[in-house]
């Protein structure tokens, strides 16, 4: 029997009206499902899915990481940074009919944004060149506007680095600086644009400073504009910023320093002696490191290199002179550790020293032991003391305090100076066969010897702390922001061979410098044993250079420091009153502004000046009646 042979069929029970109500209302609910996701494609979620249309492919966008800050000892933040929008192009993608409205758009010449591109035409066209840093909102504002016209043009957020102090540091600080063509060929981490570390600590501890690249996957369109993340960013790589530096610079001392060289040519260097640690590293003449950020003019570091000051010069560690006296107190150690002389042994100063059929003058002394030599800087003493000491051991004991040598400081481009030796003098003079006449010089620091106002503190810090010299240094410890733990750092320290009875002697000499009618008497605080040296180094071709060295105070000493200014003539004049105004702000904050508003108040006869001493400080306290 054949299916519609079937009673069932013949009925026509299968085609009753309840089957077919059942049957249109599936096709019903089903179309008003399609109906539903399509409303859902086409409305609803329009934008997500014609964005996905639109990608053409997935594009690797670098994340700059964010530039560690830098503190000072007390925690004072000193640098830090600030978003700063930068325009880019990727050479791949951009077109050159483009070129006259981005011209426009950012006020630049086409030739410059050329020039910049065919720079790094080398590199990659796959990643894209910073042409314009620090741009302003409005310029962000057009580019992003006319974006459908600028293919491989983008606009990336960069930081820019703020300076909180008033004072420059700059050869401390250094600068950061767009990489150069020469940099790129040499470090491959980076990339066209990049900032990095010029001079100072930035290069120092680019490194640490700098952090490490993020990754960003985005999908861009046929013209190359971005339309989506990709993967929900489930695969981007986020930027980790970069570590801080603690300092051991007391920004205070800073600012004091480069206000008092303010016009000079010199530095000054003032040293922990317990641990090498930096509190001042002042040069004068400097330029303002502000200037290298954010957009920085083509002709800024021209005229810097040009001008005949030198700002460029890190006087505190590159200038390089004669110590005149106040190499004294080595060659006194030298002799008393040799036992060439004791405390007691005298010489006579008449007004000079002969040798051979030459005099070398002095200022006429009288009868003085090696302390008082050192208090009224007799040349006479020193003069007969070096040609007996000879060649051998004046090495051996300027070797000791690393003269001639590179402190080791955590700074770039370090002069080690000269420490003369026989064979250093021999092979510019062959003929040469006797030093007599050189060490007669060298005994008051004058001659061949020079040496930088950085190791010339090192070596009065190692003798304030009575023989142990210290690597100085500038950076403490580095936070680490992935451990979020502060990494303290390790630096050498060498024990000098000679006995502390000596160091005490020469100390001793140095205290009367200061404080018992010695060439130093200025520099007197009363209160404070400061014990200092005066130095006046010889120049054929003008003024003399001036020099003051010191420790204070004389027990348990916390600073060491050495002042130089360059054709200033005597140290006791130029020198000595910076190291005074530098020393009392250090013991005794703000007690010269306190006195200097006192004197300037009309009602100053109706107010007492008051020292008010904690066990960490001294401070000043006016109070009216």
């Amino acid at each position: 029997m054949g299916l519609f042979d079937n009673p069932f069929w013949v009925s026509g029970e299968f085609a009753c009206k309840k089957r077919h109500k059942f049957f249109k209302f599936i096709i019903i609910f089903i179309f008003i499902i399609l109906c539903g996701r399509l409303f859902e494609l086409q409305v609803i979620d329009y934008n997500r899915y014609y964005s996905q249309s639109e990608s053409q492919t997935i594009k690797r966008n670098r994340i700059t990481p964010v530039r560690g800050s830098i503190y000072d000892r007390n925690m004072n933040l000193m640098v830090h940074n600030i978003p700063s929008f930068t325009i880019t192009i990727t050479p791949h993608e951009f077109r050159d009919e483009s070129m006259p409205l981005l011209s426009y758009l950012t006020n630049m010449d086409s030739l410059e944004i050329r020039e910049i591109l065919k720079r790094y035409k080398y590199y990659s066209k796959f990643v894209p060149v910073k042409i314009m840093r620090d741009v302003s909102p409005d310029i962000v504002a057009k580019v992003s506007e006319y974006s459908q016209y600028l293919m491989g043009v983008d606009v990336t957020i960069d930081a820019k680095r703020l300076y909180n102090f008033d004072c420059n540091m700059a050869h401390l600080l250094g600068y950061t600086r767009e990489i150069t063509s020469e940099q790129l060929k040499k470090y491959s981490y980076y990339s066209p644009g990049d900032m990095i570390g010029q001079n100072g600590l930035e290069q120092s501890y680019e490194n640490i400073l700098r952090g490490r690249d993020g990754v960003q996957f985005v999908a861009v369109n046929y013209l190359g504009q971005r339309v989506a993340s990709f993967a929900d960013g489930e695969k981007d790589v986020l930027a980790s910023n970069g570590f801080d530096l603690n300092l051991a610079l007391d920004m205070r001392l800073q600012e004091l320093s480069e206000k008092l060289l303010a016009g000079k040519r010199g530095a000054v260097v003032a040293i922990d002696p317990n641990n090498g640690e930096v509190l001042v590293l002042a040069s004068k003449p400097d330029y303002d490191p502000r200037l290298f950020s954010g957009r920085v003019p083509a002709d800024i570091y021209n005229a810097l290199s040009s001008d005949k000051s030198y700002p460029l010069l890190a006087r505190s560690l590159q200038s390089q002179y004669p110590p005149g006296s106040t190499w004294k107190m080595l060659i006194a150690l030298a002799g008393l550790q040799e036992g060439i002389i004791t405390p007691n042994t005298t010489v006579n100063c008449t007004g000079g020293y002969v040798l051979g059929n030459r005099t070398y003058k002095c200022h006429g002394c009288g009868t003085v032991n090696v302390k008082q030599a050192i208090r009224v800087s007799c040349n006479t003493f020193f003069y007969k003391l070096g040609v007996e000491l000879g060649m051998k051991n004046f090495e051996k004991y300027g070797k000791m305090f690393n003269f001639g040598e590179l402190t080791h400081i955590d700074l770039p481009h370090e002069k080690a100076g000269r420490l003369p030796t026989a064979e250093w003098l021999q092979s510019k003079d062959k003929s040469l066969r006797s030093f007599k006449g050189r060490l007669v010089n060298y005994g008051i620091g004058q001659g061949e010897i020079l040496v930088t106002p950085l190791q010339m503190a090192a070596y009065v810090a190692a003798i304030a702390n009575g023989g142990t010299y210290y690597q100085p240094h500038l950076v403490r410890s580095v936070y680490n922001h992935l451990t979020k733990k502060t990494d303290q750092l390790n630096y050498d320290a060498k024990k000098i061979k000679i006995d502390k009875k000596y160091f005490d002697i020469v100390k001793s000499g140095m205290w009367e410098v200061v404080n018992a009618g010695g060439t130093g008497s200025g520099v007197a605080i009363y209160g404070l044993d400061i014990c200092g040296k005066t130095g006046t180094a010889q120049n054929p071709h003008g003024l003399d250079h001036s020099w003051f060295v010191s420790f204070a105070p004389k027990d348990n000493p916390k600073i060491a420091m050495c002042v130089f200014v360059e054709n200033a003539g005597y140290g006791a004049a130029v020198a000595g009153p910076i190291t005074r105004r530098i020393l009392e702000e250090f013991f005794f904050p703000g007690r010269a502004e306190a006195l200097a508003r006192a004197a300037q108040d009309t009602n100053a006869l109706e107010e007492n000046v008051i020292i008010e001493e904690t066990d960490t400080s001294k401070h000043v306290k006016i109070i009216r009646n």
